[in-house]
Order: C-alpha cells, then sequence, then structure tokens
C-alpha cells in the first residue's frame, strides 16, 4: 500500500538525487615539501559542482588554483581532504576525466583526426564509429577540411579547438581546463571562447576551468569561484546570472560591467595582499 508518507519520502529521495553534485572538493590542502621546509600552496578548500555546470575558478597568480585542478585530474595528491566525482573518491589519473592544458599537447606525428580519435582507438572503438566521432567534433570547432592536417600546420587556436574536441570525444564526465587561452592573442582568445561554450551547451559537459582573466571567468560561467592570494583558499562564490546562450555582445551589457567591477574588487585585494 503506497501512504502519502511513502509517496513524501519517495519526493525527498528524487529531490536528493537531483541534488547530489557532480563533483565535490572537501577540505582539500596541499602542501609542497621542499629542501628549506614546506609551502602551503592551499588551505583547506570545499567546494561543489552541480551536473552540467560551467565552474571558472578566479585568483591571483600563484594562489593555488592550478593546483586544485591539478587534484581533482589526480595529477597531485592533496595533502588532506578528499576530491569526489559522482559520489567516488579520486586517487589517480582516469578516462572520466577529461583535462585540456594551456600548452599545446597534441601529438605532432597524428592528423588532427587521429589526434581527435587518439583515446577511442587505444579504447578499440571501431574505425566506422571513430570517424563519425571525428566528423561531429570537427564540425562542433569549425575544423572541417582540416583532418589530414597535422599540428604543425596549424595556429594557436586552432591547436587548442582540437585539443578541447579530443577531450569531449571521450566522453568523460567532467572536463578540466587549465588556463587553455592564456597563450593566445586576445582576439584569438574571444573566438576560441565563443567556441568552447558552443561546445558546452552542444555537449552539457560539466566544466572545471582555471582563468585568470576576468572578463573569461563571467563569459564561460554558471558560478565564479575568486581565491585569495597564497596559500589560496575560497574567498567568495559569485554566481553569473547572464542570460545563456551568450555571444560576445554580453561583454558590452551593463550587468557584465557590474560582474566585472565586482570581481575586479575582489582579485585586487588579493594581489595586494600577494605583494605586500
Amino acid at each position: 500500500m503506497v501512504t502519502a508518507a511513502t509517496k513524501n519520502e519517495e519526493i525527498n529521495i528524487t529531490q536528493s538525487n537531483l541534488a547530489m553534485p557532480k563533483l565535490e572538493i572537501k577540505n582539500v590542502g596541499k602542501v609542497f615539501k621542499t629542501k628549506s621546509g614546506e609551502t602551503t600552496a592551499l588551505e583547506k578548500t570545499s567546494f561543489t559542482v552541480t551536473e552540467g555546470e560551467f565552474v571558472t575558478i578566479l585568483g591571483p597568480s600563484g594562489c593555488g588554483k592550478s593546483t586544485v585542478l591539478r587534484i581533482v585530474a589526480g595529477l597531485e595528491e592533496a595533502s588532506s581532504g578528499e576530491v569526489l566525482l559522482d559520489g567516488q573518491k579520486i586517487n589517480g589519473p582516469g578516462p572520466d576525466r577529461g583535462m585540456v592544458f594551456q600548452s599545446y599537447t597534441l601529438y605532432p606525428w597524428l592528423t588532427v583526426k587521429e589526434n581527435i580519435t587518439f583515446g577511442l582507438k587505444l579504447q578499440g572503438v571501431s574505425q566506422k564509429e571513430r570517424d563519425d566521432v571525428a566528423r561531429h567534433y570537427l564540425q562542433l570547432i569549425g575544423l572541417e577540411g582540416f583532418e589530414k592536417h597535422y599540428p604543425i600546420q596549424l595556429s594557436g587556436g586552432m591547436k587548442q579547438r582540437v585539443a578541447i574536441a579530443r577531450a569531449l570525444a571521450n566522453n568523460p564526465k567532467i572536463l578540466l581546463m587549465d588556463e587553455p587561452f592564456g597563450a593566445l592573442d586576445a582576439q584569438t582568445r574571444n573566438i576560441m571562447q565563443e567556441v568552447l561554450l558552443k561546445a558546452w551547451e552542444e555537449s552539457k559537459k560539466t566544466i572545471l576551468f582555471i582563468t585568470h582573466d576576468v572578463e573569461e571567468s563571467i563569459f564561460l560561467a554558471d558560478s565564479v569561484y575568486v581565491m585569495t592570494a597564497r596559500p589560496g583558499r575560497l574567498k567568495k562564490k559569485v554566481p553569473i546570472t547572464l542570460e545563456r546562450p551568450r555571444d560576445f555582445s554580453v561583454k558590452g551589457t551593463v550587468e557584465f560591467a557590474k560582474y566585472k567591477e565586482e570581481l575586479l574588487s575582489l582579485i585586487r585585494e588579493e594581489s595586494l595582499k600577494a605583494i605586500n
């Protein structure tokens, strides 16, 4: 017999499942040991990222934001705390996390198409399926016709587009991006932000994105986490409620300017602490 109490329990369970975070950072800290002593790069930090959310982490240079990302990626071991992805503790690198670095990490001996499908080939995915996946992502990132080119024949922005496509092609649970547009010129960087948003809107992937660029953090994110100067910890979460889908024109709006003013003030305050 289904009672009102039973129905309420079912509703509560469903709501709980819907609210379950995709990524949980729980009291994560990092201390680097050197010959001269210990350096605390990251104080105990906690935050969550929900399914399909685009989160940017913003902070002054050396605040530990990349350290957070590397711990989530399993490339660094936390000195304290734990990281959970879909409720499972992260203990090292894994295919459930896609990573895009600032430096160009394509295999120079492989073509664009081969780079995009490299991970799928290792997984034993059939040639036909790899061809279909490559075709889809080449269209998504605007590089149709370049599938037989090698990385040396591509511009910096084109290389990063391929890196993003390769990461998405492996269908990770979360995409981790460590200042992927930091080495690009301003014009290319702006274009790449729009390319990434297009890919995110199509894939609905959860993204954790590290940047030192205030405008970039606002334009991309659902939420911006601001970090303090080293030793880093979370200073403030700023939800971004700008309407989606977004294009470059949103950067000229009053709402965007208000977010920019708030974040610049927060970062300036922490940057001054770092040099005093």
